[in-house]
């Protein structure tokens, strides 16, 4: 049996390897198609070493047997991902090509709504499957927003930086760690963040309507996380202040 475990690991890490090396493949027809310069070069194989490590990690810790059909597709996804950062970081120095741009972006958006259908079918879900997919699709808006913030100014890396501040945030106070009722609202907004933020990346509309679209996505990001918060936060103060001269009991909570 201890053998057993230790070749299914053995799969496991080979297929994060096979990951990584998909990446830098990538990278290569990137570089040779467009002649990327050292940035980009640079930061799309640290996202691919990144990747490789962290997913490495968790599974490991997670003592996964075996990768799953979805983190299959979301692996692919991810080395889209690292296709655009590396975009990104070399439009520093040189636009790239809207259309590679906005075809990788669009295939990686694409792939998002088919990894979750495939654990569910496949029955393979995982919590580490969801953390890898939602991970992923936070850093390319990340990534996303800090492309269009050269056109339009810094205000709109709050986009990107939203969920990292509310993940910093939970350091500071742990009952935002609490997990959230499923919401169709939060899934939706979630999705468009990516779909607007491309649209305007793509330059095919004028500046205004660009700028129109941005602000409706933070618009409707800053509603969704304040949102969440607010019912967080009720739902905390449900489960920490008893009633008056009576032990504390659960109560409906709305937001």
């Amino acid at each position: 049996m201890a053998l057993n475990n230790t070749y299914d690991a053995r799969l496991v890490q080979q297929e994060t390897a096979l990951g990584a090396g998909v990446q830098i493949l990538l990278l290569a027809l990137i570089g040779t198609a467009i002649g990327m310069g050292p940035a980009g070069w640079l930061t799309g194989l640290a996202f691919a070493i990144a990747t490789w490590a962290v997913l490495s990690r968790a599974l490991y810790r997670a003592g996964s047997r075996s990768f799953g059909p979805a983190n299959r597709v979301t692996l692919g996804r991810a080395a889209l991902v690292g296709g655009v950062t590396a975009l990104v970081a070399d439009s520093f120095q040189d636009s790239p090509p809207v259309s590679l741009f906005v075809g990788l972006t669009a295939v990686a958006l694409i792939l998002d709504g088919v990894d979750g259908k495939v654990a569910r079918r496949t029955g393979t879900s995982t919590p580490l499957g969801a953390r890898f997919d939602m991970e992923v699709d936070a850093f390319l808006i990340l990534v996303l927003s800090v492309y269009v913030s050269m056109a339009m100014g810094p205000w709109v890396l709050l986009i990107g930086a939203m969920r990292y501040v509310f993940v910093a945030a939970a350091r500071m106070w742990p009952w935002l760690t609490a997990p959230l009722p499923p919401s169709t609202a939060r899934k939706t907004v979630a999705a468009l963040q990516g779909v607007l933020l491309l649209v305007a990346a793509s330059a095919l509309l004028p500046h205004a309507v660009n700028a129109g679209i941005v602000m409706l996505a933070l618009g409707l990001l800053v509603w969704s996380f304040g949102r969440d918060v607010l019912w967080l936060y009720r739902a905390s103060r449900t489960r920490t202040v008893p009633s008056a001269g009576r032990a504390p009991r659960p109560e409906l909570v709305t937001s």
